[in-house]
């Protein structure tokens, strides 16, 4: 199958879903920051997962979203202020919009698992939207267990990775067996991108969470320096650390188990979009013991512990040493 059309209707969705995003961040995060509310990133949430459940609704309507959010909240009388808002950014990217519609359409992301189904993260990386730093919209299609499609908008990431101050906002598309591609969020043609064939270790970078709750600092650090990757993390939020692996800039992602919470397990919508991106370009995703990431369980991937994600050549190099072959 070349899941042409899912391709399509899943980049234009991301789009809109992006630029609905960007909207509220640059409208208003600023202010809301000074008063230390977080309602910007509630907005641009459900707003995000209305525009992108719509889309899938209408071209796949068999088809279950398994996301993060319902409407529950949003239909509390306390909350009619943020679902005008919600409401209002859905009709600035896609036209008229009641607020009944968007409420139905967030509905669809609470969608079960089964042998074909999407997954969707509308913002992830909700501090990184905050802090005005990085997130992204990651939509994923699942058949059988195995991620088929993954497009990932991450509009803080650098176009070029060199010019760090340069355009910013970036699509990842992969489609099983097709390779990915990286596009900027401003138009143009895709072009194929392939993780690093650097060859010195000591020359590699690896990234990492932002928030120490998020992973283990510690020892992903004494990991990185057992493979020989000298260079300090770069740390981000969200699954831009995957586009970051995919396209090269980085040669290692890892998110190992807080030993704060060692029995956390992760949600799929914060994996299967980038996972493939980053098989697509070459790369290679496991958890910590080398098994394949399971999407087939249920929300949670309950059969994986840890998440390593590489340019192929180090990942067993990096394994062992999460095992204890090497000295950490």
């Amino acid at each position: 199958m070349s899941y042409e059309s899912e391709k399509q209707v899943a980049i234009e969705a991301a789009l809109v879903a992006a630029q609905l995003c960007e909207r509220v961040r640059q409208e208003r995060v600023p202010q809301a920051m000074e008063k230390s509310d977080k309602s910007p990133v509630t907005v641009a949430d459900f707003g995000s997962q209305a525009v992108i459940c719509r889309a899938i609704a209408a071209a796949f309507p068999d088809d279950p979203v398994v996301g993060e959010e319902d409407a529950a909240e949003l239909r509390q009388p306390t909350m009619a202020n943020q679902l005008a808002q919600v409401t209002s950014y859905v009709q600035a990217v896609i036209g008229e919009a009641t607020p009944s519609e968007v409420l139905s359409w967030i509905d669809r992301g609470n969608g079960k698992i089964g042998s074909r189904y999407w997954t969707l993260d509308p913002i992830d990386g909700t501090k990184g939207f905050l802090r005005q730093d990085q997130y992204a919209v990651a939509l994923a299609l699942v058949e059988s267990g195995e991620v088929k499609l993954g497009v990932l908008a991450c509009p803080a990431l650098p176009v070029e990775a060199d010019r760090p101050e340069g355009e910013r906002g970036v699509l990842f598309v992969a489609v099983r067996g097709q390779g990915a591609t990286m596009v900027p969020l401003s138009g143009g043609a895709p072009h194929p991108i392939q993780v690093t064939d650097v060859d010195d270790v000591a020359n590699m970078r690896f990234v990492e969470s932002v928030e120490s709750g998020h992973g283990d600092h510690r020892r992903q650090d004494a990991v990185a320096k057992a493979v020989g990757i000298v260079a300090p993390s770069l740390r981000m939020d969200s699954q831009a650390k995957y586009g970051a692996v995919a396209s090269g800039r980085a040669a290692l992602y890892l998110r190992l188990p807080s030993p704060k919470t060692p029995d956390y397990r992760e949600k799929i919508w914060d994996h299967a979009a980038g996972a493939i991106v980053v098989e697509e370009a070459g790369g290679r995703v496991t958890d910590m013991y080398g098994k394949p990431l399971d999407f087939a369980i249920g929300a949670k991937l309950s059969d994986n512990q840890g998440v390593v994600v590489s340019n192929g050549t180090i990942h067993d190099t990096v394994l062992a040493a999460l095992q204890g072959t090497l000295p950490l």
